[in-house]
């Protein structure tokens, strides 16, 4: 009888389980945890990134465009070009985000009133940023397709053009989710880079 006792108290045992339990929904636990984090975190960055783009396109868009046709000048880009590039700087010092070493100097031109102030550091800290400014944005008056990070102008047809300046900003945003997801078997692929495009239509 005392061995049957003691068989049926030690089957009744349920703390080994529990420990079983744990170890199984720990993975799945940690990676809500670190996917709250991370898509918030990402959230929180492109809303960032959109401000950033919105106050820059408003202040390029007020500057008057007959310096669009000059060259280069200081190396920088035109000078309403140089201003919304300025915003974007100033509020990323503002915001206390690294801005991975971009210069007013590091800046190219496709010809097409679109330009690109570009940086990208892999020491200490990975850290890559695109400003992308077209001051000859154009779009068709009753369209709802929003800008893309490139910031190239739509196709207009038969519509009435509006044409206005385009602002991307593009940081690079290290992600965790991706990492954490193989615990459960599964790889995820997710954007390198975090994206806010605003347009502003402009004055002059």
């Amino acid at each position: 009888m005392a061995l049957s006792a003691l068989r049926s108290r030690l089957w009744a045992e349920d703390r080994a389980a529990q420990l079983v339990e744990f170890a199984v929904a720990l993975p799945l636990l940690v990676l809500f945890i670190v996917g709250i984090f991370d898509f918030s975190g990402a959230f929180t960055l492109k809303q960032k990134l959109t401000n950033f783009a919105r106050d820059a396109a408003r202040v390029s868009a007020a500057d008057p465009a007959n310096d669009l046709g000059s060259a280069f000048g200081s190396g920088q880009g035109p000078a309403s070009v140089v201003d919304a590039y300025n915003v974007v700087h100033n509020d990323l010092t503002a915001n206390k985000m690294d801005d991975c070493g971009v210069t007013a100097s590091n800046v190219s031109s496709s010809g097409t009133l679109t330009w690109q102030y570009t940086a990208t550091r892999n020491s200490p800290a990975p850290c890559s940023i695109t400003v992308t400014i077209n001051r000859g944005y154009v779009f068709p008056a009753n369209s709802t397709t929003p800008a893309p990070a490139t910031c190239a102008s739509q196709s207009v047809g038969n519509q009435t053009a509006i044409v206005s300046t385009c602002v991307s900003v593009q940081y690079k945003y290290p992600w965790r989710f991706g990492h954490v997801s193989t615990l459960l078997g599964q790889s995820t692929t997710l954007p390198a880079q975090i994206t806010g495009v605003a347009v502003s239509m402009n004055e002059n």
